[in-house]
C-alpha cells in the first residue's frame, strides 16, 4: 500500500505515540511530565501526560496548547492511528451498550471556538447513536433559572450501557456566572462542592467521568473566529458574545485555572487537551476514550439460552 521509505516513517510515527514496543499492546514504559519539552517513551495505557493531578497546585501555562509531543508524525501520519482508535471505540461501545452494565460522562469545556463541536463529530463518528447522548448545554432557560443549577444537568446523566457527551456542562454555572459576574461571589464559590458531591455520587453510582479541557491558544481562537466570518458556511457560528469573553481572556484562562485545580478528583480527573492541532486533539481524545473503556474489560454478555436449540419458523 506504500512504499517501504513511507512504511518505515509512519511505523517510527506510531511507536512514538504508542512506545518502541508497538505493535506489541503491552510494552511498559515511562511517562513524562507536562512541562517536558518533548516525549519520551511512552505507555500504551495512559494519557497521564495531560491529567491534572488531584489535591496538586495547577498552571495552565505548563500545558502548551500547541503540544503534539505524544506522536512525531505528521497529520497526515496520525489519520492512520486514528482510524484505527475510531475503529476499536466503536467495538467498545457496542460492547459497553450490550452488557448494560456501565456509564460514561464525558464532559467537554474550552474557550469559545475550542473544538468541542468538530471533537464530538470526528471522535464519535462511529460509534452507535442509541448508544450515545450529546448534550449541548446552553444559556439556562426561564424554567431551568427557577430550579437549582443542577436540576438541568442531572437529568442528562448516562444509563446504564451509554456514552454521554456534556457540551459544556455544569461547570459553565461556576465560569460563566464568576467571570461575567451574573451572580455575587458566594453563589459561585459554594457551587463548587455541589459539584464535588454530584459527581462523586455520579462515580458511586457506576459512572466513569472524563473531564477534558480542550486548551488553545488565544491566537488560536483569533484565527478560527476570523475564518467563520470569511466561510459562509460557518458565519452562522459566529456570535457578538464571543467577542465580549475574547476581552475577558485572562479572567476566563484564571477561572478555568482555579476550577480544574479544585475539581480535578481521583473519581472525576480533568485531563487537558493540546487543542491549538484539531487532528491531534481529536487523536488524543480517541486515545483517552479507547484507554478507558478498555480499563472496564467489556464483553458481550452470554446468552441464557443455547442458540444451537432454536429454530426459526418458516
Amino acid at each position: 500500500m506504500f512504499p517501504k521509505f513511507k512504511r518505515k516513517v509512519i511505523k517510527n510515527a506510531l511507536q512514538q505515540f504508542f512506545g518502541p514496543g508497538f505493535p506489541s499492546k503491552h510494552a511498559a514504559v515511562k511517562t513524562s511530565s507536562p512541562s517536558s519539552p518533548s516525549s519520551s517513551t511512552l505507555t500504551s495505557r495512559t494519557m497521564n501526560r495531560y491529567l491534572v493531578p488531584p489535591g496538586k497546585k495547577l498552571r495552565l501555562k505548563d500545558y502548551s496548547p500547541d503540544d503534539k509531543s505524544l506522536f512525531s508524525g505528521t497529520k497526515e501520519e496520525s489519520l492512520i492511528e486514528f482510524d484505527k482508535l475510531r475503529e476499536e471505540l466503536q467495538e467498545l461501545q457496542k460492547k459497553l451498550f450490550a452488557q448494560h452494565k456501565h456509564k460514561i460522562l464525558v464532559i467537554l469545556q474550552a474557550m469559545d471556538a475550542g473544538g468541542k463541536d468538530g471533537c464530538v463529530k470526528h471522535v464519535f463518528s462511529r460509534v452507535d447513536p442509541q448508544g450515545l447522548h450529546v448534550v449541548p448545554f446552553k444559556k439556562p432557560t426561564t424554567e431551568e433559572l427557577d430550579h437549582d443549577f443542577l436540576w438541568r444537568v442531572h437529568k442528562e446523566v448516562p444509563a446504564k450501557g451509554q456514552i454521554a457527551i456534556f457540551n459544556r456542562s455544569h461547570y459553565e454555572d461556576i465560569i460563566a456566572v464568576r467571570v461575567k459576574k451574573i451572580f455575587p461571589d458566594p453563589v459561585w464559590k459554594r457551587r463548587y462542592k455541589h459539584v464535588l458531591d454530584f459527581e462523586a455520587m455520579l462515580a458511586e453510582e457506576g459512572t466513569v467521568i472524563i473531564k477534558l479541557f480542550l486548551n488553545i491558544s488565544k491566537a488560536e481562537q483569533k484565527k478560527r473566529l476570523e475564518s467563520r466570518l470569511q466561510d459562509p458556511d460557518k458565519l452562522w457560528k459566529f456570535c457578538m458574545d464571543d467577542l465580549d469573553d475574547r476581552n475577558r481572556w485572562d479572567e476566563f484562562q484564571t477561572a478555568y485555572q482555579d476550577l480544574i485545580e479544585k475539581t480535578s478528583t481521583p473519581e472525576a480527573p480533568w485531563y487537558i487537551i493540546p487543542a491549538d492541532r484539531k487532528w491531534y486533539r481529536n487523536l488524543v481524545v480517541a486515545r483517552l476514550m479507547v484507554e478507558k473503556l478498555r480499563h472496564l474489560q467489556l464483553s458481550l454478555p452470554t446468552p441464557n439460552f443455547d442458540p444451537a436449540s432454536i429454530i426459526i419458523p418458516d
